[in-house]
């Protein structure tokens, strides 16, 4: 669902981190959300990007998110940093959860960089349940780590902030994640490297929830002479050659799916399926959804089967 919201602050957390707060035009509450929940911006030049929600939930007057500015941004980033000022109005789609806080006996959260925004609404309620977490928190340089003072006052010693710079280099994931304690859920936020370390490390990958700024590379796809794509309400029916995606094709033909990253990582184009099966190539469906097949996400999944028949 998109919303107009306005911009009513922007505030320097770190070096190359700004904070920016949104609130409703007309002074309503906002929709309510849950730690992990994210929303996907859409900026003035006319690109869409997802930012995960980092303020306290309780707080239905405002939203807010923490957006690194990226040496090599790609428009968004350095967007965010250079025009969107107090006073500002624009459109957000969500909140959108697809890394949700599920319940276990212990939570072990990992943060990489301005992975933490998620993860700082997520270590509050954990704090307020009085569960039983900890969490690392990992930067190059601890000046350019926001929430670090935030999230010590949260958890003290359950929150261990490791700079880089103060520790020759990255920490050691394989001692910290080599005795974890049966039940406990591990949940990981970062950079690519980062969550490739927690992976390799982690003894059950099915106790791993993870979330992506960018996908990584996909081998190629199965699906290399091409499928037909049925529209069940509209009766579009339209071929998707091996190197266009559902979505392009679909666009193509005037059908329009909502959408932001096409990177198969934030889930806004998600789709029900009704006939087909789906090859998944996204990151954002668990294994028991995608053996499902209820849904896909079309800006980067495709097909097994000759035709596949969508909800649209």
């Amino acid at each position: 669902m998109s919303h107009e919201v306005r911009v009513h602050s922007t505030t320097w957390l770190a070096s190359g981190v700004v904070q920016v707060e949104f609130r409703d035009p007309a002074g309503a509450d906002l929709p309510a959300w849950e730690p992990g929940a994210h929303l996907a911006l859409q900026l003035g030049n006319g690109t869409t990007r997802e930012y995960s929600l980092c303020g306290d939930p309780a707080d239905r007057r405002s939203w807010a998110v923490a957006v690194m500015r990226e040496p090599n941004s790609r428009g968004g980033s350095s967007w965010v940093h250079e025009r969107l000022t107090a006073g500002t109005l624009l459109k957000v789609d969500g909140p959108r959860n697809n890394f949700p806080l599920e319940p276990a006996e212990h939570h072990l959260l990992i943060a990489g960089g301005i992975g933490v925004t998620p993860m700082r609404p997520m270590a509050a309620e954990l704090a307020d349940r009085g569960g039983d977490w900890r969490m690392l928190y990992c930067g190059r340089s601890r000046q350019s780590m926001a929430f670090a003072a935030q999230l010590r006052d949260i958890g003290g010693d359950r929150v261990r902030v490791h700079a880089d710079d103060e520790h020759d280099g990255p920490p050691d994931l394989q001692a910290e994640l080599a005795d974890l304690a049966p039940g406990t859920l591990v949940y990981c936020c970062g950079p690519e490297p980062l969550i490739n370390a927690v992976e390799s490390a982690l003894p059950d990958p099915s106790a791993l929830r993870v979330e992506r700024f960018r996908a990584p590379d996909q081998p190629p796809s199965t699906s290399d002479d091409g499928f037909d794509v049925v529209c069940e309400d509209s009766g579009v029916r339209v071929f998707v050659g091996p190197d266009v995606s559902v979505l392009d094709a679909l666009a193509d033909a005037g059908v329009d799916v909502p959408n932001s990253c096409q990177e198969g990582v934030c889930g806004t184009c998600e789709t029900k399926v009704l006939g087909g099966e789906p090859e998944h190539r996204d990151h954002v469906l668990s294994p028991g959804e995608r053996e499902s097949g209820d849904t896909m996400m079309l800006c980067v999944s495709r097909c097994r089967s000759a035709e596949l028949v969508l909800n649209l």
